[in-house]
């Protein structure tokens, strides 16, 4: 009697994670195909299942039954895969990282802010809506739009717009990067931090360095970490300068005591559970608490649930949405992003990262 609860709620996503398993397979299978005839795989299978579900997304909605199910493995899979991540993390490989990097990182992300800033006023964007692309751009997509919006009492529609735009062009930055690399003949340190410092998510970064080596994951994935760090510090400023930004209108529901517009970002928006996870699982890595033998299979299962959630996130981008979103948004958009692979490419070449 007791599982009666709770069993119809676990059927829920299955639907749409059979969907994405069934792209997954069919990525695989191209895979397997290029090998044969090609003698290598020139696209992955995780660049595959995210086009083959982009196609599929462009042509059929899922009703909402099936969309649960594709949301959860585009969310929870990929986060589930990024923590199994930390296993192949030593404390080495972050010492080796050195405070060059992480200073540098900063001074990135503060710089990225100020020229999309910038980029937005001068396209005369409103300071919302210029800030909450400058943060998503500059520091991990979504989660910062989500994590800023409430600071500085964003709307519905900036927000909306914002989070379209970070789902249509990192897929674009996932599918593209690589080519980027193999054309310039990356290392795969140098290329690991590049993906690090452009690709909006961790999971998009993982996605984007796979099919170029172990090395650039695990390069990619720490520069990211850093990346993403750097939101708390960011979201405490917001919260310093926002009252300022206020319209009368929020400046009287906060004062009395409906404090909606201002609010203060969630504990889980400036540090997700699965980058916790991740960390947990690389000092139990460094601290020899993970057998050698197991790391190669987590690799394997990680690298299997991030196909899977690369599907899901295929099947959740929807290309045309961006249209409604105006010009001048969609140029202030790749401006920020052009602006932050010239930064990136100027600290691997400042640090001689090779």
């Amino acid at each position: 009697m007791g599982g009666e609860g709770w069993l119809p709620k676990l059927k829920m996503p299955i639907p749409g994670i059979a969907i994405c398993t069934a792209i997954s397979v069919a990525a695989f299978l191209v895979e397997h195909a290029e090998v044969a005839l090609a003698g290598r795989a020139w696209v992955e299978a995780l660049v595959l299942a995210i086009l083959i579900g982009t196609a599929i997304r462009a042509v059929w909605t899922p009703p909402t039954r099936v969309e649960i199910g594709i949301d959860f493995s585009a969310k929870y899979l990929l986060e589930i895969a990024v923590v199994l991540l930390g296993a192949s993390l030593s404390a080495r490989m972050i010492a080796e990282a050195g405070p060059g990097l992480i200073i540098g990182i900063a001074a990135i992300i503060a710089v990225s802010i100020a020229v999309s800033l910038a980029i937005a006023a001068a396209l005369r964007l409103p300071l919302r809506m210029a800030i909450l692309i400058a943060c998503g751009n500059s520091i991990c997509g979504n989660s910062a739009i989500a994590a800023v919006a409430p600071i500085i009492g964003a709307d519905s529609d900036d927000v909306a717009a914002s989070i379209a735009f970070t789902a249509v062009l990192g897929i674009a930055v996932v599918v593209g990067l690589p080519v980027v690399g193999v054309t310039l003949g990356m290392s795969q340190l140098a290329f690991g931090a590049l993906a690090g410092l452009t690709v909006y998510a961790v999971p998009q970064v993982i996605a984007a360095t796979s099919s170029y080596g172990s090395i650039a994951v695990q390069a990619g994935t720490l520069v990211k970490l850093v990346r993403v760090l750097m939101l708390g510090p960011v979201c405490v400023v917001l919260s310093l300068i926002a009252p300022r930004m206020a319209r009368p209108s929020e400046l009287a529901e906060t004062a009395g005591g409906v404090d909606t517009a201002l609010a203060k970002p969630r504990l889980s928006q400036l540090v997700p559970w699965f980058i916790v996870g991740f960390v947990v699982l690389a000092l139990c890595r460094s601290a020899g608490l993970i057998p050698r033998m197991a790391i190669e299979p987590i690799r394997h299962i990680a690298t299997l649930l991030t196909v899977v959630s690369m599907a899901g996130l295929g099947l959740g981008v929807d290309v045309r949405s961006i249209v409604g979103a105006g010009a001048r948004v969609t140029t202030a958009v790749i401006l920020s992003l052009i602006g932050l692979f010239a930064m990136s490419f100027a600290l691997i070449a400042v640090l001689h990262i090779a």
